[in-house]
């Protein structure tokens, strides 16, 4: 016997998150929950305004479409990323295949201001490695702030993202500030550029390697050695279903990728599932 009942859900962001130019003040989503005799299965639909092509309300009508359907014994997965991610989670809790634990390594986000950061970073216990957002001010600065991490805490990792904020000019006037004996511990920067060939100027004239990311849900990307690009970073409410998920890893890593699990800002449901 089969049940579902889905939710929906509003999270107040205490400072408010900017995400390319717009505020988000609350993080909205829906819930999941699939019933079959004894076992229950939970998924989070939550798309990411600006960076997702659906609209939570759309990926509710189709959420419930699905749902109805899987009621009725269709198990076929929507298309819609952020729903098909969700419902995929929720059936592998189902049938118990979520693992219960994982082996990672966590980049904590860091902002604010750099004397702090460098108080806060120099206390990080085990591998120091951050995450720092760039290309939201002036690339100059961007690279005077890096600079100064780098050089403050000797063995300090920095994983960089621009969200393709810069032109060529601006990503040489961030890499002009960045001392080059430091620049082997930016262990990637996501998407300086604005175009992929763009980008792949910058890793040949800074030497600093690069990381795809919004170019793995553009439909003529392939997975293939390039020099300089050293990682692939996934998002999986913005990728698709769990076996997606899984076949970019390891296409990944067949090429001898990093393969980065990153956040879309999800509920501490979708968090715990990632």
């Amino acid at each position: 016997m089969r049940s579902a009942q889905v939710y929906r859900w509003q999270i107040p962001m205490d400072a408010g998150v900017v995400l390319r130019d717009r505020r988000l003040k609350t993080r909205d989503g829906l819930y999941v929950c699939l019933r079959e005799g004894e076992r229950e299965g939970w998924g989070e639909i939550s798309p990411l305004p600006g960076f997702s092509q659906e609209t939570w309300e759309e990926a509710q009508s189709v959420l419930l479409a699905w749902v109805n359907n899987w009621l009725a014994g269709d198990c076929e997965l929507p298309q819609m990323p952020s729903v098909a991610f969700g419902v995929s989670c929720a059936l592998a809790e189902l049938a118990d295949t979520l693992p219960q634990a994982a082996n990672y390594r966590a980049a904590p986000l860091c902002n604010g201001d750099p004397d702090d950061l460098i108080l806060k970073l120099a206390d990080m216990p085990g591998e120091k490695v951050a995450k720092v957002k760039v290309g939201l001010y002036e690339a100059v600065r961007d690279g005077m702030v890096v600079n100064l991490l780098l050089e403050a805490i000797p063995d300090l990792h920095l994983r960089l993202d621009a969200n393709r904020a810069w032109t060529p000019l601006k990503g040489q006037q961030f890499a002009k500030y960045v001392n080059p004996d430091y620049r082997h511990r930016i262990a990637f920067l996501e998407e300086p550029c604005k175009t992929r060939d763009d980008s792949r100027a910058f890793v040949r004239e800074t030497g600093i390697a690069i990381a795809w990311d919004e170019s793995l849900r553009e439909p003529d990307f392939a997975f293939v050695a390039e020099e300089g690009v050293r990682a692939v970073v996934i998002k999986p409410t913005l990728t698709g279903s769990l076996e997606k998920v899984r076949e970019q890893v390891q296409a990944a890593h067949a090429l001898g990728l990093t393969a980065v699990i990153s956040s879309s800002i999800e509920s501490s449901l979708g968090l715990t599932q990632l």
